[in-house]
């Protein structure tokens, strides 16, 4: 087989993360002023995938956006250094995306997400044939310009897997295109006591498609044509510091595992659960992601706890 240029391309949302870290069990709206620790990195979904992927050693290319300012430009650099391929990195005329996270002491946030002009942006859809051909796996997160690629993806014959994030309801007009080209659905259950109703409603849709919901202390779920199984969470000594970039995790670890190395689908599970449990010992920070033996280690260590 012709050695491929990429093995995943990444398309979505990159930006900078300000997490705001705080001291008590909440903001103090009765004062004008919070004392907190605020910390910067590179973030949001296409941020944290495209790393996780290059961090597990695997060849990386992302299509996206930044702003021409210190933000994009601190953004290209990092990329540059974990080797991630940014030929088809556009110019957002509005400015590099923006999230400000307020951190709470058990790792749980509330988001503030600054989109920048990724309602009306249109990429170079040559240029972003030339760097999805002859990929293994396009990753896409939601941009409302990502979408314009979807059908390019399916016509390169490529397997497509799509982070709904925090998805309330199956009939969300917005994620409408990104679930109906999903070979491989992936969504946080932030929002839903249990996930299997959205599952099962998803999977109506396409019996084919097999789904992901990461459920956070919870653990996590899969959906196929058999039905919805649920696997307890992963444990670790290190506590959860920051959830920022799990549901990532999960997504990189468990595709890595199931489309790049073809491991079973609970194995690629319980390997995506390491991968995001990992990423929430990380605080403030995306350039620290699992690796490929720090995965084994922790699988090794898994198993062995799980063994009657």
């Amino acid at each position: 087989m012709a050695h491929r240029r990429f093995e995943i391309v990444v398309v979505g949302n990159v930006g900078i993360d300000t997490n705001v870290y705080l001291p008590g069990a909440d903001i103090d709206f009765e004062v004008e002023s919070n004392f907190t620790e605020n910390l910067d990195s590179v973030g949001q979904a296409g941020g944290y995938a495209s790393r996780g992927y290059a961090q597990l050693g695997r060849r990386t290319a992302f299509i996206g956006y930044v702003g021409d300012d210190y933000q994009g430009r601190f953004i290209r650099q990092e990329f540059a250094h974990d080797g991630i391929d940014t030929t088809a990195l556009f110019i957002d005329p509005a400015g590099t995306g923006r999230s400000v996270n307020f951190m709470y002491r058990d790792g749980r946030r509330k988001n503030f997400y600054d989109g920048k002009g990724h309602m009306t942006l249109r990429p170079d859809l040559d240029l972003c044939r030339s760097v999805l051909a002859g990929s293994r796996l396009a990753h896409f997160s939601l941009p409302n310009w990502a979408r314009h690629l979807l059908p390019m993806a399916r016509e390169l014959g490529l397997p497509i897997a799509c982070d709904i994030q925090d998805v309330i309801a199956i009939d969300d007009p917005y994620r409408q295109d990104f679930v109906e080209q999903a070979d491989i659905l992936f969504f946080s259950a932030v929002n839903h006591a249990d996930p299997a109703p959205l599952m099962e409603a998803f999977l109506a849709l396409n019996p084919a498609q097999i789904v992901v919901s990461g459920m956070g202390a919870r653990g996590c779920a899969l959906g196929t044509g058999k039905g919805v199984e649920y696997f307890p969470p992963v444990e670790m000594e290190a506590p959860v510091v920051d959830t920022n970039g799990a549901g990532d995790g999960l997504a990189v670890g468990f595709l890595t595992s199931y489309v790049l190395e073809g491991y079973s689908l609970h194995d690629s599970v319980l390997r995506g659960q390491i991968a995001a449990r990992h990423t929430c010992t990380q605080r403030g920070s995306s350039s620290s992601l699992i690796t490929p033996g720090l995965l084994e280690r922790y699988l090794e260590v898994v198993q062995r706890s799980r063994r009657p």
